[in-house]
C-alpha cells in the first residue's frame, strides 16, 4: 500500500520506553494529524518516520519500501519544523532552492521550481529578501516552499504553527489545507492543538503516554470518543464529565449524582447494573439551557458567562466540578441571571465505565 505504514513501532531511550508498539497506516494522499499533550510521543513518532530518531523495534514502510535503516536523505520525505530552520544569510529564493542545489540539479530546473513554488505560496515579491525581513507567517511559507520544491512522497509537519499568533495560525491552517488539496501529497502533521487537528485532518490519531488512544475522522472522534481521555482532549470546550451511579428507573436506566439524575438511553451493559459506577460525558454543544421558571433536568450554579458574540460559554458548577454549556446569545448579554440549569437528549449522553474510562458499546452517533 503506497503511503506510510507503521507496525509495532517502539522507541526506547536506554531502559525508558517512550513509544509503545504503535500501529498506523497513512494512505496515499491522506492528511493525518498526530495530536496529544506534551510528552505523549507524537513528535518522536514523526522523527522516526523522518529518520531523525532511530527505531528501537518494529517496521516502518514508506511507499511499500522498508526504511528502518535508510538514511533520512534517501527516504524521499520533506519536513517542516516549528522553528522554520531557515538559513539567515540566504534570501528567500536561495532558501527554497537549497535542497535542489545540494542535489546538484540544473540551474534552469532550480529557477523554474523556485518560481512555481513562490507563485503557489505568494512569495514571488519576497524572493530577494532575507528571513530577518519577513514576518513569522512568511518565514513559515518559505520553510514549506523548501519542502514542496523537493517534490517528496511524504510531507512531515512538526508543530509548524506554534510560533505564530492566533490570527496567523488561522490563516496558515487554511493555506496548508489548500496546499494539500492542490498537491495531494501524503502528509503527517503533529500538533498539541486539537483545533488544528480538527480543521486540518482527514483522520486524527490521538496519542497519550506513547500509545494510540483512538484513530478516526474529526467528527467521529468528536461524536464517538473511545474513552474519557479522548473525550476530554477533543472538542473546544471539551466534553463535560460527571461521576454517577446507575439506578433502575420506571422507563429505563437512570444516572444519579449529587441528589440529581438523568435518564439514559437503554444500553445492554446497563441492564441489571444497579450501583455501577459510570462517567457521563455531555458535550457543551448538546446541552440545552433552561431559564428561570422553566423545568430543568439538572440544576447548576452559574459562575460566569463568557460572551463570544453570537454564542456564549456558560461556566457553571455541578457537584463542585466545573461544567460548561455552549449556547446562542442572540442579543441577550444578561444570561448570568437567567439560567438555572439544563436539559439534554439521553441519546446524546456518552456513558463510560467508571473504572476503565472506556465508552460502553452501542452509543455511536452519526
Amino acid at each position: 500500500m503506497p503511503g506510510v505504514r507503521l507496525r509495532n513501532i517502539v522507541k526506547r531511550y536506554g531502559a525508558a520506553q517512550v513509544v509503545h508498539g504503535i500501529d498506523l497506516d497513512v494512505a496515499e494522499k491522506e492528511f493525518v494529524v498526530l495530536v496529544g499533550p506534551s510528552g505523549c510521543g507524537k513528535s518522536t513518532t514523526l522523527r522516526m518516520i523522518a529518520g531523525l530518531e532511530e527505531i528501537s523495534d518494529g517496521l516502518l514502510e514508506i511507499d511499500d519500501r522498508q526504511v528502518n535503516r535508510v538514511a533520512p536523505k534517501d527516504r524521499d520525505v520533506a519536513m517542516v519544523f516549528q522553528n522554520y530552520a531557515l538559513y539567515p544569510h540566504l534570501n528567500v529564493a536561495e532558501n527554497i532552492a537549497f535542497g535542489l542545489r545540494i542535489r546538484k540539479e540544473p540551474k534552469e530546473k532550480i529557477a523554474a521550481a523556485v518560481e512555481e513554488v513562490a507563485g503557489i505560496l505568494g512569495l514571488t515579491e519576497y524572493l530577494e529578501r532575507k528571513p530577518a525581513d519577513l514576518s513569522g507567517g512568511q518565514r513559515q511559507r518559505v520553510a514549506m516552499g523548501r519542502a514542496i520544491v523537493r517534490d517528496p512522497k511524504v510531507f512531515l509537519f512538526d508543530e509548524p504553527l506554534s510560533n505564530l499568533d492566533a490570527k496567523l495560525r488561522t490563516q496558515m491552517r487554511a493555506e496548508i489545507k489548500r496546499l494539500h488539496r492542490r498537491l495531494g501529497v501524503t502528509s503527517v502533521y503533529v500538533t498539541h492543538d486539537q483545533v488544528e487537528a480538527m480543521t486540518l485532518a482527514d483522520r486524527i490519531v490521538v496519542m497519550s503516554d506513547g500509545r494510540i488512544e483512538q484513530i478516526g475522522t474529526p467528527m467521529d472522534l468528536f461524536l464517538n470518543p473511545a474513552n474519557t481521555f479522548v473525550a476530554s482532549f477533543i472538542g473546544s470546550p471539551p466534553m463535560n464529565q460527571i461521576s454517577a451511579i446507575i439506578r433502575s428507573g420506571d422507563s429505563g436506566p437512570v444516572a444519579e449524582f449529587g441528589g440529581q439524575s438523568l435518564p439514559l438511553a437503554p444500553l445492554k451493559d446497563l441492564v441489571g447494573a444497579d450501583g455501577r459506577h459510570v462517567i457521563l460525558g455531555l458535550r457543551p454543544e448538546f446541552v440545552d439551557v433552561t431559564h428561570k421558571g422553566e423545568d430543568a433536568q439538572v440544576s447548576v450554579d452559574i459562575d460566569l458567562v463568557e460572551t463570544l458574540g453570537s454564542e456564549a460559554l456558560v461556566h457553571a458548577s455541578l457537584n463542585g466540578d466545573p461544567f460548561v454549556i455552549k449556547t446562542e446569545t442572540g442579543t441577550d448579554v444578561t444570561l448570568l441571571d437567567k439560567i438555572n440549569g439544563f436539559n439534554i437528549d439521553p441519546a446524546k449522553i456518552k456513558v463510560f465505565d467508571g473504572e476503565t474510562g472506556v465508552v460502553l458499546p452501542g452509543q455511536e452517533l452519526k
